[in-house]
């Protein structure tokens, strides 16, 4: 891929209340959504990035960092940031809580998963606990 390519996916808007380094995370992620950017691709330098987008440094190497935390980015020393998982949308947990089993709570248990789809993981939990306070 080229990089000169990439600098047309990542936007920077210096008058948002997103700091910089997200905007450019969530540029490069929206980027591999699209499919403009693979697995194994090459992300520009540190530097070539501070210098096109008009970012500081440290920006730059944050916003990096923070994929490299979600395990999109790979480094290599004295190679740079390759694109490392395409796969990185993060699938929902839910906590239900119950305080008792009933037919009723039954239907309600039956119709949220039905709403919520196979996607979603749920953690089913029921409180029983009949004591007087």
């Amino acid at each position: 891929m080229k990089r000169t390519r990439l600098f047309n996916h990542i936007h920077i808007d210096g008058y948002s209340a997103t700091p910089k380094y997200l905007q450019l995370t969530n540029s490069i992620k929206d980027a591999i959504i699209a499919g403009k950017i693979k697995k194994d691709d090459l992300l520009p330098s540190i530097n070539e990035l501070s210098c096109i987008l008009e970012i500081s440094r440290d920006t730059a190497e944050k916003g990096y960092k923070h994929l490299k935390s979600l395990g999109i980015v790979n480094s290599v020393p004295g190679k740079g940031y390759y694109i490392s998982n395409v796969d990185f949308r993060q699938r929902l947990r839910i906590f239900l809580l119950f305080n008792k089993l009933s037919s009723h709570k039954k239907i309600v248990y039956d119709a949220f998963v039905a709403a919520l789809g196979e996607h979603v993981a749920i953690d089913f939990y029921i409180y029983n606990n009949d004591f007087a306070l």
